[in-house]
């Protein structure tokens, strides 16, 4: 599982035209942050490609295109040209970077960031139709590998809680996801999840906090208004 879904384009363009072309049909171009992604940019075009595949990393001091702040770099050389502006990933062996002529024509990679976070503040059952509507779902977070993505997008909301796709059946006496998944993982902050819900005045709903060190889960009313993360798409 990643937190990316990653799409090998196979037909060129220059380094901005396929920008262009991600931006528009995806996230962005693709961007390299560590050794496990590098192997997962190796692995997609090893079968597909034996020449320059552009990645997202263009000389602007060497900015990544989604501005990720990743310093993650794999050169084939230290010895860098001033004037070649954009980064290629080589279908070679060794996969290593170069920097290239942007206007060389080339086949690319795009991302689709799996996790959104949306900045409205709505009610739980508003932010599952918004989802819905407009990307995959309203998030689950159906394996522990899961957490700490969330965790890292909760973290740029303006509101203390961030919804999840995590439902309370006063009914039966259980939470569940909105994917229809049962509860395996769970990551409950104290005094939440655990017992009895107060299903008095209305259903209650499931959401992550968004500060301090754990960000686990808490119960809330589903009339909050919150911040909340949809998925883009399944898997």
């Amino acid at each position: 599982n990643s937190r990316d879904n990653y799409t090998f384009i196979n037909e060129t363009k220059t380094w901005y035209e396929a920008q262009t072309f991600c931006r528009e049909k995806y996230t962005d171009q693709v961007s390299v942050r560590n050794q496990t992604e590098n192997n997962v940019i190796r692995n997609l075009i090893q079968t597909a490609v034996k020449d320059n595949v552009w990645i997202g990393l263009f000389n602007d001091s060497w900015k990544w295109s989604d501005q990720s702040k990743s310093s993650f770099r794999y050169w084939s050389s230290d010895k860098l040209r001033d004037d070649l502006k954009c980064a290629a990933v080589s279908g070679s062996e060794q996969h290593y970077w170069s920097d290239v002529s942007c206007t060389e024509q080339l086949p690319f990679i795009c991302h689709e960031d799996k996790l959104i976070l949306i900045k409205k503040s709505l009610t739980w059952k508003d932010a599952l139709t918004y989802c819905r509507n407009h990307h995959h779902d309203l998030v689950s977070v159906d394996f522990e590998e899961m957490q700490p993505w969330v965790k890292e997008v909760a973290r740029n909301t303006s509101t203390e809680h961030v919804w999840l796709g995590l439902r309370h059946s006063c009914a039966l006496g259980f939470w569940y996801w909105v994917t229809g998944e049962m509860i395996c993982y769970q990551d409950w902050a104290p005094g939440n999840g655990a017992g009895t819900e107060d299903c008095s005045n209305e259903e209650r709903t499931g959401a992550v906090q968004s500060g301090g060190t754990k960000q686990q889960w808490v119960s809330l009313p589903q009339s909050n208004t919150l911040n909340f993360i949809c998925s883009t798409y399944e898997g």
